[in-house]
């Protein structure tokens, strides 16, 4: 996609240098998937605590042993 924005260019430089990329299309698609990331696992990190999860793996390994050794015949 197309887009023309105005990004300072001291902004611009300091992207390109932590980046390591060298044009400017590369330092912001890196800094937008980074960003994209960081939100994407700050909202995982709201979660903690609110999801419970009752899994027992034991069981569910006993299970697909079973159906194994029941699909093996």
């Amino acid at each position: 996609m197309r887009v023309t924005v105005n990004i300072p260019d001291e902004l611009m430089n300091q992207v390109r240098a932590v980046s390591g990329e060298r044009s400017n299309t590369g330092a912001v698609v890196k800094a937008m998937e980074t960003y994209a990331q960081m939100k994407s696992k700050d909202a995982l990190r709201r979660l903690r605590g609110k999801i419970s999860i009752d899994y027992d793996w034991q069981e569910a390994e006993q299970r697909e042993l079973k159906a194994e050794a029941e699909s093996g015949r």
